[in-house]
């Protein structure tokens, strides 16, 4: 029996977290985000710099996350959609292959385990047993890389991109409404360098990154966005009643 004192010595088992498994939502999340506050955020500034009607801006801000939002929308579905048509594909390959050639299969399976360090014994007798119980799911695991119980999902990333998009918009479009006059282009840069910041960190300690990089990396960048469109906007002079 252990004492008090051993039992608080005693080494325990960390909490592994893997953050892996959110690489799909997060990466949509995070783009769709990221790309609405800074896309909507540089077309106002070139908006208002051009010395457009408070209208006008108010129309461009709106059209602007409609059409970002439609925009993600079908090419994460385009884009995730050819993905799975891929997948599947493989795997109704495999699943041919394994009906039609099952010892070959078998022979591939453990010669893949025996490139990962197992002796050609045992790596024969892992493929069995894999095979005995799941041939599908062991082949597509460990040959093609595949979970067949997660495969990729266009409309959640389709949604996904969408939702996260039309959020993001909505920063500089609410500033650019709620800030009608004197700095408004100062307003609108400084809110969505902020929020660039902590989407960049946000994204990045939820993928187990160091946050200061990335936000510092969104940061340059959405300001060197904002200038680019400034500058366009100071070419024109608008100014729309």
């Amino acid at each position: 029996m252990l004492t008090a004192q051993a039992r608080r010595t005693r080494p325990r088992h960390h909490d592994e977290r893997h953050r892996s498994h959110r690489a799909g939502w997060l990466r949509a999340g995070v783009l769709g985000a990221n790309d609405g506050l800074l896309s909507t955020a540089a077309l106002l500034v070139g908006v208002v710099a051009s010395g457009a009607s408070q209208s006008v801006v108010a129309a461009s801000g709106v059209a602007a996350l409609a059409a970002g939002a439609a925009s993600m929308a079908v090419g994460e579905m385009s884009s995730v959609s050819s993905q799975r048509d891929a997948e599947l594909a493989d795997l109704a390959r495999e699943r041919v292959e394994l009906v039609e050639t099952p010892r070959a299969e078998l022979r591939e399976l453990a010669g893949i385990y025996e490139r990962r360090g197992l002796n050609p014994v045992l790596a024969h007798q892992v493929a069995e047993e894999l095979t005995a119980h799941d041939p599908l799911a062991a082949h597509a695991r460990d040959e093609l890389g595949l979970d067949v119980d997660d495969l990729a999902r266009p409309s959640q990333a389709a949604w996904t991109s969408a939702l996260s998009f039309s959020l993001g918009a909505l920063v500089p479009l609410l500033v650019a409404l709620l800030v009608a006059s004197g700095p408004q282009e100062a307003a609108i840069i400084g809110v969505t360098l902020v929020g660039l910041a902590v989407l960049g960190a946000t994204g990045a300690r939820l993928g187990g990154a160091d946050p200061w990089r990335p936000a510092a990396r969104v940061v340059v960048g959405g300001a060197l966005a904002m200038a680019v469109t400034f500058a366009i906007g100071t070419l024109f002079d608008v100014n729309v009643a």
